[in-house]
């Protein structure tokens, strides 16, 4: 009984040990996602025909996106004066530091911040609770906060009372919204209407801000949250794509998976599974995969998000791959790898969970090595949520900064449609021909097209190879439409034949109906 205990003991203190190293090692990491549709705020201007917009970041403090009418303001924007609140030093007539934040009067442009949305930077050091009450004070309708550092990107964050006396200020005095941009936020709406000849003195004095904007709850509009700003350039895209569309690729790829197998050494340059490195040795352990061929002839559902993906991020169709399709189980992992096809240069991978996984299963998206410090990111799987990293610099050049894997899952299932962004635009055989022979099948192209190309770039290498089975693919709907033709032909024409030959036959029996007639006259 005493050795049991002592055994029982003994696996507690083993299993909080583990728990120390795994809570240990998630602290010291970098986790997103971090921020939450509850929180995300749209910065709107332009009329039907041109609308820009930016993404905030809501403040915890003031009117919350959930309270609607109470929150949406509609109205025009001011730069503040001075465009930090107090002159970029908190400091006051005799040079001593302000005794409080709180205490800080209001703007020197009070009169044109009256009723409008005021916007102000943080580059003074003041907090949230300080800007809203200075902002507040001098009638403004809401508060627009620019982050000002440098290296944040496009990083923003919700901005919190940093006491118990702000705290209590901001809940009885604070009624505006308040929210926060990042810095090229900042200078996108700061130059909303200036062109390559307008003065710096017109765009650092407001005249340069659009006539009015209007300021909304984001729901389930997309938005960014950065994560790495460079080496590799990491965002996050929140609602890249709805449930239902979750649910549609999930069904679209159901029953037609394969299970990857990248230590066999050859490479499926069509479909972006590359070899292992490492010969014999898997890097994608467990995973099923598809690669849904649709290209210029899919459907509405996947039109629809290639459009939202191209007008979120930028990046035109024409270089889009088709999806591919990941499917993890228990045991699942992809290990440290980069996202490189060498028939076709990959300029960017955009990946979107397709369902959520606890976060006890692990499966994090995971990069190792970011540039821009020495904790790993981590992103945790969330249905809808988008990773968009770059795999090359900004001269196009690859970045060794991109290498990133996808931890083990302990439990459940995980589903990661991901879509590749090649440097050049696809050509037609992709687009429409192999799409079309795809079609039959569900959209899963035959391996016998894989297992072709790689014998015409093993034999004539990776320039000729490809452009010979760019030929002969194409060359396989004319075929087909040639054989098509000739079988209609033939059948036509032995058609005509046959009834060429019934017509005689009649006329035939014609004559000799009428010959035994008149014989039988002669009778």
């Amino acid at each position: 009984m005493a050795m049991a205990s002592a055994t029982t003991l003994l696996q507690t203190m083993m299993l909080a040990t583990i728990i120390c190293c795994i809570v240990a090692a998630t602290s010291a990491d970098r986790v997103f996602p971090q921020r939450t549709s509850k929180e995300a705020a749209v910065i709107e201007w332009g009329h039907s025909a041109i609308i820009s917009a930016l993404d905030g970041a809501v403040a915890t403090f003031g009117p919350q996106t959930s309270q609607g009418a109470n929150f949406e303001v509609e109205t025009a924007p001011v730069l503040a004066s001075p465009i930090d609140g107090v002159g970029k030093k908190k400091t006051t007539d005799d040079g001593s530091s302000t005794p409080n934040d709180l205490e800080l009067p209001k703007l020197l442009n009070a009169d044109a911040v009256e009723g409008n949305m005021v916007i102000m930077t943080d580059a003074a050091g003041l907090s949230g609770v300080a800007m809203a009450k200075i902002a507040k004070e001098s009638g403004a309708a809401a508060l627009m906060v620019v982050n000002t550092d440098q290296n944040a990107g496009d990083y923003i964050y919700s901005l919190e009372p940093e006491t118990d006396e702000e705290a209590a200020y901001a809940e009885d005095n604070i009624d505006i919204p308040v929210i926060m941009v990042s810095l090229q936020a900042g200078n996108v709406i700061t130059t909303a209407m200036a062109d390559d000849d307008t003065p710096a003195e017109v765009v650092n004095s407001g005249r340069a801000l659009p006539d009015r904007v209007r300021l909304y709850a984001g729901g389930d509009r997309p938005f960014f949250e950065d994560a790495v700003s460079k080496s590799p350039v990491v965002y996050l895209i929140h609602n890249m794509l709805t449930e239902e569309e979750c649910d549609d690729l999930i069904g679209m790829a159901r029953g037609k998976y394969d299970r990857v197998d990248d230590a066999s050494g050859v490479n499926n340059y069509l479909e972006n599974t590359m070899a292992s490195d490492k010969p014999g040795v898997a890097t994608a352990r467990n995973v099923d995969r598809v690669t849904l061929w649709k290209g210029g002839l899919a459907g509405k559902l996947i039109k629809d998000i290639d459009e939202r993906i191209s007008q979120v991020t930028g990046f035109p169709q024409e270089h889009f791959s088709d999806f591919q399709i990941n499917k993890f189980t228990e045991g699942s992992s992809h290990e440290p790898h980069y996202d490189i096809n060498p028939a076709n240069g990959i300029m960017a991978t955009i990946t979107i969970f397709l369902n959520d996984v606890p976060q006890v299963d692990g499966g994090e998206f995971i990069f190792p090595n970011p540039e821009d410090g020495d904790e790993p990111v981590v992103v945790l799987p969330t249905r809808g949520l988008a990773i968009v990293h770059h795999n090359t610099d900004e001269k196009y050049n690859f970045d060794k900064a991109t290498v990133h894997r996808e931890a083990t899952l302990s439990g459940g299932v995980k589903y990661v449609a991901k879509k590749f962004v090649y440097l050049n635009p696809q050509q037609n055989h992709a687009r429409i021909v192999l799409p079309l022979l795809a079609m039959p099948f569900g959209g899963k192209l035959p391996r016998a097209f894989v297992t072709l190309q790689n014998v015409l770039i093993e034999r004539y290498g990776m320039e000729s190879g490809e452009i010979y089975f760019q030929k002969i693919v194409t060359m396989i709907p004319v075929l087909v439409l040639i054989g098509i033709a000739s079988a209609v032909s033939n059948f036509i024409t032995n058609k005509l034949k046959k009834d060429e030959e019934g017509k005689k036959g009649d006329e035939s029996d014609g004559k000799s109906k009428k010959s035994k007639a008149k014989s039988k006259k002669s009778d």
